[in-house]
């Protein structure tokens, strides 16, 4: 199946982009032992009190 993808290439480069911006955010929030949150399902879920150990 073929994806959707929009024909400006700006917005076809959004998906990775959150993506990596994401990942940075949680990283950061393990180093500085903040806490991080994530809007999942219409619920607001911290991530801090889920994670067992520090990420690699």
């Amino acid at each position: 199946m073929k994806k959707n993808l929009p024909k400006d290439t700006d917005f076809a480069k959004v998906d990775k982009a959150l993506k990596r911006a994401a990942k940075k955010a949680r990283e950061l929030a393990v180093k500085t032992r903040t806490p991080f949150y994530i809007f999942d399902d219409g619920q607001i879920i911290n991530l801090t009190k889920h994670r067992k150990k520090a990420l690699p």
